[in-house]
């Protein structure tokens, strides 16, 4: 993973945890509060677990919208994890879409609030069995185009992949297990 360098939006949510994960990884990273921010150059980017709709608003309050969709639409590598997953969903259901730039269909929320959160084991594509917590979780209802599904969990739709874009609706930087972090980087990024 040597020299790469991840952006990770700052905006509000879960940040400093995937921050956490890259450091035991030993990748370099900075914060994305600003659209100055996004002068420092990046190999990769995280969108965080948090509120999709307060960072919707965020990202284009702070100006970042445009610039951060119209990078990923040419090729930047991305890993979209709850609220980051829904903010890459082409379709949400329910409301309108963020960003937009993946072939997927998202349920909101879909396990319940905070006491609908819980905890699995499940099989990931191309990683094994791996720990997921899912805290007010969506599950993706539909993957299209060139998505892959990577992993399910009752059945539901939880990871999948379309190109240099990752979706994830449980979060792998809280749960101790850098596998997916590692996964991300040496099959989305290191390419």
């Amino acid at each position: 993973m040597g020299e790469t360098t991840v952006g990770i939006l700052a905006v509000q949510g879960a940040f400093a945890e995937h921050e956490c994960a890259l450091c035991a990884l030993g990748v370099r990273h900075f914060q994305i509060r600003q659209k100055r921010d996004l002068q420092r150059p990046m190999d990769a980017l995280i969108l965080p677990g948090g509120e999709s709709t307060v960072m919707g608003k965020l990202l284009r309050e702070l100006d970042l919208f445009k610039e951060i969709r119209r990078r990923i639409l040419h090729g930047l590598p991305v890993m979209g994890t709850c609220a980051g997953l829904i903010l890459l969903a082409r379709e949400v259901e329910g409301d309108s879409a963020y960003l937009g730039t993946m072939d997927i269909r998202v349920k909101r929320n879909a396990y319940g609030r905070q006491l609908g959160s819980f905890y699995t084991e499940q099989d990931f594509k191309g990683v094994g069995r791996v720990p997921m917590p899912f805290i007010r979780a969506p599950y993706i209802m539909k993957v299209s185009g060139q998505g892959e599904i990577l992993a399910k969990a009752d059945e539901k739709i939880v990871a999948a992949r379309q190109g240099r874009q990752l979706a994830l609706a449980f979060h792998p930087e809280v749960s101790g297990d850098l596998r997916i972090h590692q996964y991300f980087l040496e099959k989305l990024v290191d390419k």
